[in-house]
């Protein structure tokens, strides 16, 4: 490891962010400089610029991911070489508001039943039973699961915050399935690492909960662009739809802005639905049949 990377590392640590946005900011400063073959500390402002139009044009991220990107170099040259990031020099890309992806009930019973393991079903059907993220998922350990209370603890999710989600009896009897044929049985983390060459108790990687999630998605044969984040979508969507408020909705993801929640308003069926046309409140006559209509 360079210093610089040490350094980088030490500031991020120090304000005490989420190790998946410790990972993303290193590499993308690890990519910046790769580009230019140079030390990042040897590169400017202009250099960052000329970076953000290539990614847009040359490798075509979205305007999601470019902001990402942007945050990181903002980061390192500001906390890392005490330089000034001049805000108006870099335009923050504008982006665009997209509903999310949400499936239907019977979509995520066909979802779950194109698992293509148990261990996989498993975790299909705690994501959707649930809300939680993937990689709240992964690092799930065995005593967060309550049976006692009928819910299970998620310790620092997104933001560093701790939070209950409910544990349905249905869930609960998934997980003891689970429970009776896994082995060896779990010591620390719920859902330990496999790989061969992993002798530490580790939780596994999320992406394999990514990969199952998209091969369940092509045995089901689903045509929606599926991921675990759509599980969490559908699981918000289907509890407004059943009549939960948004503040429980929000509660229970764990979001810190209820605007954040709103946005499942716009895809629940039965609060778009409730509200009448306006057309349908006008007195028109019948349209005119058109003269060469039989």
């Amino acid at each position: 490891m360079t210093q610089l990377r040490k350094a980088m590392l030490e500031e991020l640590q120090r304000r005490n962010l989420s190790p998946i946005t410790t990972r993303i900011y290193l590499r993308a400063v690890e990519e910046f400089a790769r580009y230019y073959q140079k030390s990042p500390d040897r590169l400017g402002l202009e250099h960052v610029r000329h970076y953000q139009a290539h990614l847009f044009i040359d490798r075509k991220l979205s305007a999601i991911a470019v902001a990402q990107q942007l945050s990181a170099l903002r980061f390192f040259f500001l906390h890392t070489l005490k330089r000034p990031w001049m805000v108006e020099d870099l335009v923050r890309p504008k982006q665009p508001f997209r509903l999310p992806e949400v499936l239907s009930t019977e979509e995520v019973e066909r979802l779950i039943q194109g698992a293509t393991s148990p261990l996989h079903r498993v975790w299909l059907v705690i994501l959707y039973a649930t809300g939680m993220r993937r990689e709240e998922l992964v690092r799930l350990k065995v005593s967060d699961i309550d049976s006692g209370r009928m819910l299970i603890h998620i310790r620092q999710g997104k933001g560093r915050k701790d939070r209950n989600v409910m544990l349905s009896p249905r869930l609960l009897e998934e997980m003891r399935d689970y429970w009776r044929w896994v082995q060896p049985k779990p010591r620390t983390w719920l859902f330990p690492s496999k790989a061969p060459h992993q002798k530490r108790d580790v939780p596994m990687q999320a992406k394999s909960v990514f990969d199952a999630v998209q091969q369940a998605a092509k045995q089901a044969g689903l045509e929606k662009h599926v991921h675990p984040h759509t599980l969490r979508h559908s699981f918000a969507t289907h509890l407004l739809e059943s009549g939960a408020d948004l503040r429980t909705i929000q509660l229970l993801l764990g979001h810190a802005d209820l605007k954040s929640t709103s946005r499942y308003l716009h895809l629940s069926e039965r609060h778009l639905k409730a509200a009448a046309s306006p057309l349908d409140s006008l007195k028109l006559t019948a349209a005119l049949k058109p003269k060469n209509s039989q």
